[in-house]
């Protein structure tokens, strides 16, 4: 799918992420990518880093999560930016998903 320039989600298959957790990429090149994470309640985002830098959209649910230690309970609309390796990860309070954006693509998520 890279540099596909249509994406449709009914034809995306949404991957297993974690318990919990299920995981479809959309749209990527090289250079940004977009994915899609959709957790049931309860579920969690362990803390991790990478080198991308990420930006998160709530596009529903609630999530508390912890940037680089800091920590706050976010909900749809809400955003988050996180620079490359700053430690992150959420637990879901209320069923939801996440919108990711990557700069670079996570090579890790194709294969």
């Amino acid at each position: 799918m890279l540099d596909q320039r249509w994406v449709f989600h009914q034809d995306v298959k949404p991957e297993k992420a974690g318990e919990g957790v299920t995981r479809r990429v959309l749209a990527y090149s090289k250079d940004l990518m977009c994915v899609e994470n959709t957790f049931q309640e309860g579920a969690v985002g362990a803390l991790h880093h990478h080198p991308h830098t990420q930006i998160t959209y709530v596009v529903s649910g609630e999530f508390e999560f912890d940037i680089d230690g800091e920590k706050h309970i976010v909900k749809a609309g809400d955003t988050m930016l996180k620079m490359n390796d700053v430690v992150h990860g959420c637990v879901c309070r209320k069923a939801g998903i996440l919108l990711d954006i990557f700069n670079p693509m996570r090579e890790d998520f194709v294969k």
